[in-house]
Formats: structure tokens, C-alpha cells, sequence
């Protein structure tokens, strides 16, 4: 199977701002008093946001010297300057903000202050997973796994996507499944690699749902069943994820779990194409059609746009174009297919 992992997602203002219980018992941050300059940020009133946040911050509120590593970093307010962003980040970081620490190595790993340092990213990332970041907990195992150029330990990358995993971590969730099923850090184990795609697919990860239905489709660690196996790859498709239009415009091609559609297959191809991929039996399969037949596909393929996946909170329920859940032992359950965006 060829996968392509997520990598670390952008750093958001929510993720620094949390004012921790512990803080507050300390006596470093009064309930109440970062209020204002958040509320001034979310209003988009950053130069008024920060001549607040950097009087607590020069106070010693770590909130406040937080959301001055995000101004800085964003160039909000004030001028983008990724170094004093750090050096804010830092002083709260040294107070034991979790979201600062994980800012300082996402700075690190991005090259941001210079050049990449993955050695300094990997140290501040577990500083802040240890304290249960969930983000610095898959960023962890990103960078075990040797993203960044540092040797890969697998083992230890299985750990922080199990722990990130368990929190509900949808990236997390498809990277441990890609390890369960490639024997990587993990014994290699089929069952627990759909179950972990399956929670991911559930969540709205598109190669999830990509992998979890080529999974179904030929019964690894699943209940086999290739109509399932191809709903869940119609719905990753869907999406726009280019190896599941792939693999759909093959079924529709031979038929199998699918109506033989050759239209539709080479709708499908020719959208995975556009997406980077190539198959040279399609290929083969596409010279075989008709004139109107590749006119017809053409056109469905220029109308086509993706559909963002969303979160399946339901998977017991059943209703018109509904997707299995699954599971190791039954395919059963089903869920509406809701692939349009939010």
C-alpha cells in the first residue's frame, strides 16, 4: 500500500491559550485578566490585542506572553519577527505552558528561526507532551519516525501516536494504523491497523477512509465484503484523494464491488491523473472506449469537485447514501455519507 502520512498541522491561537488550574492556584495568572486581549484578537483588533497582552506579559502572565509569540510569529499587530516570537514563547514556556513549548518546536521543526534543528524541536515537543499536548504528542512521533532527518526509532514513534491516538487524534489514528500495517515500531497486526483507519476514516481523514476501505475490500483484518470495501474508497474519492479515485475507476472498470460503469471509471482515472496518479492498465482500459465515451467522462470529470469529508458522529444510523462503520467482525452498522463541506 503507498501512504503518505499528514504531517504537523499549523499552529493555531486556541492551542496557546489555555489558562492552566495550576496557574491559577499559583497565583501567575487571575482568573479574568487575559479576557480582554482575547477578545480583542478574535475581533481581529491584534495591535490592540497586544498593547494589552504585553502588559500582562511583562507581568509575568503566561498567557499573555504566549499570544505575544503569536503575534510576533504572525506578524499581527506588529511586525513578523520569528525570533522575539520564540523569545515570548519561551518565557512562558519556562512557567510550564504546554502550548509555548509546542510553538518553540514547531519553530525548530519549520526552520523558522534560521535553519531546521529537529534535536531542539524534539526536546521542546516532548516537554510539552509530556504534560498531554496532543499536537506535541503527534508531533513527537513525527519526528521519530524521521521527519525532520533525524534516524527513525520506530518503537518511540508508536508510542506518542498511541498516545495522541487514544485522545482522538485523527492523524495520529491513520499514522499508528500505517505502522500496524507495515510492522513498523509495532507487531505487524492487520486487525489493529483497520480499527485504527477506521477511527481516523470516522473522524473525516480522507487516506483513512482510502486505506480502511482497500482494507474491507480485501478482507485484511476486516470482515471481507468489496461492495463495503468500495463505499468507504468512493468516499475517500470523493474527497479528492487521488489513489482512491484510482482504485475506484478500477472497480468500475472490472465490476467488482460496483456496477461495471466504463464512464465512471474513466471519470474517476481521469481525475486520479490530474492527481499524480498512473496505472498503465487504465491506460490500456481507456484506449478500449469510445470517442463519446471519453467525451462523456471528460465532462463529468471537469464538473467534478471535492467534497470535504466530515466527522461521521453517528455510525449506527441508516438513511440514502449511508457508509459503513464496520468492524472486525461485521460490516452491519452504517452511516450517512456526509461529504459535502461544512
Amino acid at each position: 500500500m503507498t501512504r503518505r502520512l499528514p504531517l504537523a498541522p499549523g499552529l493555531a491561537l486556541a492551542a496557546l491559550l489555555m489558562v492552566s488550574q495550576q496557574a491559577i492556584a499559583a497565583g501567575k495568572v487571575a482568573p479574568g485578566a487575559f479576557d480582554e486581549a482575547v477578545a480583542l484578537y478574535e475581533d481581529h483588533q491584534y495591535e490592540e490585542a497586544r498593547k494589552v497582552a504585553e502588559k500582562l506579559a511583562a507581568g509575568g502572565n503566561m498567557e499573555a506572553q504566549a499570544m505575544m509569540g503569536v503575534l510576533y510569529e504572525n506578524g499581527r499587530g506588529v511586525e513578523k519577527d520569528p525570533l522575539k516570537a520564540a523569545q515570548w514563547y519561551g518565557k512562558a514556556a519556562k512557567q510550564g505552558h504546554a502550548g509555548a513549548m509546542f510553538a518553540l518546536a514547531m519553530l525548530q521543526m519549520n526552520g523558522k528561526l534560521g535553519k531546521k534543528d529537529p534535536a531542539a524541536a524534539l526536546r521542546w515537543a516532548e516537554e510539552a507532551a509530556r504534560r498531554g499536548h496532543v499536537a506535541a504528542q503527534y508531533n513527537c512521533g513525527l519526528l521519530y519516525m524521521g521527519v525532520g532527518g533525524m534516524k527513525p526509532d520506530w518503537k518511540r514513534a508508536a508510542y506518542w501516536f498511541r498516545r495522541a491516538a487514544q485522545k482522538g487524534f485523527a492523524r495520529a489514528q491513520y499514522n499508528l494504523g500505517v505502522l500496524y500495517a507495515t510492522g513498523k515500531g509495532v507487531e505487524k497486526d492487520f486487525t489493529a491497523a483497520s480499527e485504527w483507519f477506521k477511527r481516523a476514516a470516522l473522524a473525516g481523514l480522507p487516506q483513512a477512509a482510502q486505506e480502511y476501505g482497500y482494507l474491507v475490500f480485501r478482507g485484511q483484518g476486516v470482515a471481507k465484503s468489496e461492495k463495503i470495501g468500495a463505499q468507504w474508497l468512493r468516499y475517500a474519492a470523493l474527497s479528492g484523494n487521488a489513489l482512491a479515485q484510482q482504485r475506484l475507476a478500477r472497480l468500475h472498470a472490472a465490476g467488482r464491488g460496483v456496477a461495471k460503469k466504463p464512464v465512471e471509471a474513466a471519470k474517476w482515472y481521469l481525475l486520479a491523473k490530474r492527481g499524480g496518479r498512473q496505472d498503465a492498465w487504465l491506460d490500456l482500459f481507456m484506449k478500449h472506449l469510445t470517442p463519446e465515451q471519453m467525451k462523456k467522462a471528460r465532462e463529468l470529470a471537469g464538473r467534478f469537485r471535492p467534497t470535504r469529508m466530515r466527522k461521521i458522529s453517528h455510525p449506527a444510523r441508516k438513511g440514502k447514501g449511508s457508509l459503513p462503520a464496520g468492524g472486525p467482525k461485521h460490516h452491519k452498522a452504517r452511516a450517512r455519507d456526509r461529504t459535502k463541506g461544512k
